[in-house]
């Protein structure tokens, strides 16, 4: 919830190890920006870049 206050176009996404990472909508929706935000450490992890059509493809949802 933190996030998406500050951050409206940011989504939570469960991937196929279970966890959650955060998708940013970046460049008028063009790109996404997928990271695990370690809240704890406050430490933020760039996993993917994508374009938003690789995005839609949803295979990196299985890689992580």
């Amino acid at each position: 919830m933190d996030v998406r206050a500050i951050f409206p176009s940011a989504d939570v996404v469960r991937v196929g190890s279970s966890h959650n990472v955060y998708v940013f909508n970046i460049c008028g929706n063009d790109f996404r920006l997928i990271t695990a935000i370690h809240f704890n450490t406050q430490c933020v992890f760039t996993l993917r870049f994508l374009t938003h059509a690789e995005y839609s493809k949803g295979k990196w949802k299985l890689e992580l």
